[in-house]
């Protein structure tokens, strides 16, 4: 083979390569692209309770693209409403893999945690939310803390970190309800009626705060205004469990 040949021969297969990873990046974008298109479809399913629906989406993209943080924490959100906890966990620890400043997903993964009472892991995933200072929405975690404190009976730290959540955003109506519940919890009645007051007024479409009004009421003997709270839920949420559970409460104190 002369140098002409050689040189020609040499170029041949750099041109080839060339193409062939040109090729191959094309290819990689476009199924990235269509990936983040499903899960776009997916999302507008999930926003509207569709979950399994939205499932099928996010599945089908995560197939054409496995290395999306955002799937992940869609599909840990999809799974956590299905009641699959366990693969809403996978999801929500795969999202944090690929992106680990990524505060929905710690927040989401706490949330899940708590649900299947892990509470420490619950804690340890608030509390890193809790101390960063770049998260735009800090009274989420420190509520969600709460709300472990109280299920634990801690009532001091709960009543501390709902506090803490209400300083940031003194009308987040989580946050209003936990401390409400926590003052129930302790007997300090008069202050629970007036939190959880506060909060009906914030949140009126927030049915499980009238349930609370309405049990602080009847240990405050103020039965015509449980009634009335009890009421309030079952016009809010019919054909619900919470409607229920206020119907039974209001035929007791009949």
């Amino acid at each position: 083979m002369t140098t002409r040949q050689r040189l020609l021969t040499i170029i041949i297969i750099f041109l080839t390569a060339f193409f062939t990873t040109s090729c191959a990046t094309t290819n990689w974008e476009q199924r990235k692209d269509q990936g983040a298109s499903l899960r776009n479809v997916g999302e507008v399913h999930m926003k509207e309770g569709n979950y399994r629906t939205a499932l099928r989406e996010f599945q089908k993209a995560q197939a054409l693209y496995a290395d999306d943080h955002l799937l992940h924490n869609d599909l840990g959100l999809t799974y956590f409403a299905l009641g699959r906890l366990d693969l809403s966990i996978d999801h929500f620890e795969k999202a944090l893999e690929l992106k680990p400043d990524f505060p929905a997903a710690k927040n989401n993964l706490g949330s899940a945690y708590f649900q299947q009472k892990k509470f420490d892991k619950a804690i340890e995933a608030f509390k890193e939310l809790g101390g960063d200072l770049l998260y735009a929405t800090p009274y989420y975690p420190l509520s969600n803390l709460g709300e472990v404190y109280l299920e634990k009976k801690e009532y001091h730290l709960a009543e501390k970190n709902f506090k803490a959540a209400l300083k940031i955003e003194p009308r987040f109506a989580r946050a209003l309800r936990g401390l409400g519940k926590t003052y129930m919890a302790t007997g300090r009645i008069t202050e629970a009626v007036q939190i959880l007051e506060k909060a009906v007024k914030n949140a009126p479409r927030f049915a499980a705060l009238y349930l609370d009004l309405g049990k602080a009421y009847v240990i405050a003997r103020e039965y015509k205004k449980a009634l009335s709270a009890y009421n309030k839920v079952v016009e809010l949420a019919p054909d619900s469990d919470l409607a229920q559970k206020a119907a039974a409460e209001a035929d007791r104190i009949r």
